[in-house]
């Protein structure tokens, strides 16, 4: 049969790839896995309770209405609102499937093939895979020296084809969180140009201030070119629940609904019941979770501070560590094999972010801590030498 050729071209998962790799190790070592951002604990107690309700009465195997729970829906706004010190509605929230499919929504209502949506380097893969996918093309914005996107940069990327920018803080790859007042900046090029700034803060409760991420919300119009991504799987320890939601205004929020009764109908309910819980159950659990992911990155950041075997940390924050290996005539892709196959340590490549290879591995944050910190230097060091 033939295929939609859009789709054959574009690459396997990264994760999946990696994954594949596993039946050629040594096995000398215990699998280190640092690969993918899976919450390295159970979901709070308040929240599996709530669930075991939820399976026991069989209401939550129903649907839900398109937008979502009204209550989730509710709750979220009401914790934003409180957030960013703004006055978001349940209205404004569009419950998805994950924030990946809240991405993919969102960009099928702002883009149609031959358009551009601007991304930040390094990229999460999935969004430059789905735009690709959809014959959207992404144009490339280089970050400065710190590896944060700069608003100045933005202007001579956009065409009369430009149709958004998506700014992802805390980044995936990098953890680099965006400063708010150049969040601002990028608004207001996207006011100025009359195109729509994504935001996905997928992991904003992580980020190592408690701050507000920005004012955006906060300005009466807001609407007109701000759209908010959001995932609850970081949050809350439920990323196999697979929910999230699209923050914006009933004109975007209409067209998102239509896509979502078309791909999904609605988000699964259990996982709306698990988010709801987290949101008015959790909030000490929530909090004491922020803080461990602070303690498992200050582990990586010391075990790695002396640059063991030549790798060296480019940027650190949220979930992830952005490395730099030492072997410059090794394609990147090769350097994470041969660290799993010699030496049990499954990292992904940077060529799995970025259109050339700038030496570089995504470490997940998640998998380390003041043990795993040590082993994961010793490691590096060993496969240097």
């Amino acid at each position: 049969m033939l295929l939609n050729p859009w789709v054959p071209a574009q690459i396997d998962s990264p994760v999946g790839a990696a994954y594949d790799l596993l039946s050629q190790r040594a096995g000398r070592l215990p699998l280190l896995d640092l690969s993918q951002a899976s919450p390295p604990y159970p979901p709070a107690p308040a929240v599996v309770d709530h669930l075991q309700r939820c399976l026991a009465d069989g209401a939550s195997a129903g649907y839900t209405d398109v937008p979502g729970l009204p209550k989730l829906r509710e709750a979220f706004a009401a914790d934003l609102s409180q957030d960013y010190d703004a006055a978001l509605e349940p209205g404004n929230v569009q419950v998805t499937s994950g924030c990946n499919q809240a991405f993919c929504l969102v960009a099928g209502v702002l883009a149609q093939p031959g358009d551009e949506i601007v991304l930040p380097l390094p990229y999460y893969f999935n969004h430059d895979m789905w735009l690709r996918l959809n014959g959207i093309t992404p144009v490339y914005l280089e970050p400065d020296a710190d590896l944060v996107a700069r608003a100045t940069a933005l202007e001579a990327l956009i065409t009369p084809r430009t149709r958004a920018v998506l700014l992802v803080t805390p980044g995936n790859p990098t953890g680099v969180t965006i400063p708010p007042e150049e969040i601002a900046a990028f608004a207001e090029v996207a006011r100025r140009h009359d195109i729509a700034l994504v935001l996905d803060e997928t992991y904003r409760s992580f980020r190592a201030t408690e701050g507000p991420a920005h004012a955006l919300y906060a300005e009466a119009d807001w609407s007109d070119h701000v759209i908010g991504l959001f995932s609850f799987s970081k949050e809350f320890a439920i990323p196999g629940y697979r929910v999230g939601a699209v923050v914006a205004g009933p004109k975007v929020g209409r067209e998102v609904a239509k896509l979502m009764d078309c791909v999904a109908v609605c988000a699964p309910k259990i996982g709306q019941e698990a988010a709801w819980a987290g949101l008015t159950r959790a909030t000490d659990w929530r909090i004491e979770r922020a803080a461990e992911m602070a303690s498992r990155r200050a582990a990586f950041r010391a075990a790695l501070a002396d640059q063991p075997g030549g790798f060296e940390i480019l940027a650190c924050g949220g979930y992830f560590g952005w490395l730099r290996h030492p072997f410059h005539d090794e394609p990147t892709p090769e350097v994470a094999r041969r660290l799993l196959v010699d030496h049990d340590l499954l990292l992904l490549p940077g060529t799995a972010f970025e259109p050339t290879d700038s030496r570089s591995l995504r470490v997940s944050i998640a998998g380390v801590d003041e043990g795993t910190a040590g082993d994961l230097a010793d490691r590096l060091r060993s496969a240097a030498a």
